[in-house]
């Protein structure tokens, strides 16, 4: 039941996600830290956690908007809005996003799991349709209406019941061991496991308007009902340097995953010129057919240096190879760097039971314009993120944060043949959390 509930409000690359607990959402800066909620960020560093075992259980909470506006000609002869701009509104709310480490350490050696959601983008729900869809069915009933209407009826535009639903999941679990070489230096390797399952559920049934009203145009109606599954797995190698009881840094390179996702589809377009226009939207959902949609290989690297025994400041740098991980129809062409993320993070205890925390993260992706669509669509952002630690006990604590996410607008013009569509895209986000920590 989590996991179904499970939805999106992620920090990372274009597929994958980087906030997999609450000491995550309370301090973004998790590469340099040695701690159980660290194990993804930085697995070399559980080397250095007390013998015996330890475990960290978490949820997060989120809610999201993505939305469209989008400006079109042909949207004037939409009855029911006769503006040249729409909105098209993306909602979701998830209550539970589950995530858990484990880690068992003796002697020079642990062994670590680690499960969450790794990857993909959530869910999400249109209720009035996307824009690609309302100007491809504009342009075909505007050309096509007029001509098959009975004699007496004059067209007079068009109506649309549309909606899109889509839900995207990269289910990951995580393990590994780490060995200390020295004192002061650690190693880990391991591997992740990927499930990756998608749906996506939308209809689209128009109507024409008439001067005696409106007529139903059952032929040009549009279903579409996809499942994707596919699994891959990613090799994680790591290395911990604790220099002094200052300073610790670290790096960590995973590589890329190889995901073919395979489609069980059921598409109902009936009208062929429908068919036609609606060929490039919806060849990734045809029946049987492998899409590709790897994750791509990342770089982190961390830092935490303590001034004084009781603050921490932390910084790291995340590179993801978005430019050489393959993508259907090749997208990768179509980005012009990798993303990058700088991220700074300070914690301060300021009692024996109390540990604040605050962090900022910008994400800079470097998508072309020909990349972006309303189906799915990535912003550059900055994100900030504060919360505590209570440390009920001398094993058990407590971790719950926020985050808010601040995207930049991005507008996208494509031409066509009934002129300019401009989508204007925006993204907002807050995402709650809390975990629970304990040592055995």
């Amino acid at each position: 039941m989590a996991f179904a509930a499970a939805g999106s409000a992620f920090a990372g690359g274009l597929l994958t996600n980087t906030n997999q607990n609450a000491a995550f959402v309370r301090n973004f800066a998790q590469e340099g830290k040695i701690d159980i909620t660290s194990i993804y960020a930085n697995p070399a560093g559980g080397a250095f956690l007390e013998k015996g075992w330890h475990l960290s259980l978490n949820s997060q909470t989120a809610f999201q908007q993505r939305n469209i506006e989008t400006t079109f000609p042909l949207f004037q002869y939409n009855t029911d809005n006769p503006s040249l701009t729409h909105r098209f509104e993306g909602k979701a709310t998830a209550p539970i996003i589950p995530s858990f480490t484990v880690s068992y350490n003796r002697d020079k050696w642990s062994l670590s799991a680690h499960f969450a959601i790794s990857g993909g983008g959530g869910k999400c729900e249109f209720d009035k349709g996307i824009g690609s869809f309302e100007a491809a069915y504009a342009g075909v009933l505007c050309q096509m209406a007029p001509a098959l209407l009975p004699p007496g009826l004059l067209f007079q535009g068009y109506t649309l019941n549309s909606f899109m639903k889509g839900k995207s999941y990269h289910f990951g679990l995580q393990i590994g061991g780490t060995y200390k070489f020295t004192d002061k230096v650690a190693g880990f390797v391991g591997v992740r496991g990927l499930y990756a399952t998608s749906n996506y559920n939308g209809a689209v049934n128009p109507s024409v308007t008439t001067n005696m009203g409106k007529l139903p145009l059952n032929n040009f109606g549009i279903e579409l009902n996809c499942d994707q599954t596919g699994f891959g797995a990613a090799i994680i190698l790591g290395v911990d340097w604790k220099i002094n009881n200052k300073w610790n840094v670290s790096a960590k390179y995973e590589s890329p995953t190889r995901l073919n996702l395979k489609n069980k589809s059921e598409i109902i377009v009936v009208e062929d010129l429908v068919k036609e226009k609606a060929a490039g939207i919806l060849s990734q959902f045809e029946d049987g057919k492998k899409v590709r949609e790897d994750v791509p290989a990342l770089l982190a690297l961390g830092v935490q240096y303590s001034p004084i025994e009781k603050v921490r400041i932390g910084a790291s740098y995340h590179q993801f190879f978005d430019k050489v991980s393959t993508k259907f129809l090749n997208k990768e062409d179509l980005i012009d760097h990798n993303t990058h993320e700088f991220i700074l993070g300070a914690e301060w205890d300021i009692c024996k039971f109390l540990t604040v925390s605050g962090s900022w993260e910008t994400t800079r992706y470097g998508m072309k314009d020909e990349f972006m669509n309303d189906l799915s669509f990535n912003l550059s952002n900055n994100m900030v993120g504060a919360g505590f630690r209570i440390k009920a006990t001398k094993k058990f604590s407590i971790d719950l944060g926020y985050m808010c996410t601040f995207y930049e607008k991005r507008q996208v013009t494509t031409q066509t043949v009934a002129g300019p569509k401009t989508d204007l895209y925006s993204r907002k986000n807050h995402t709650f959390g809390i975990g629970l920590n304990l040592d055995l």
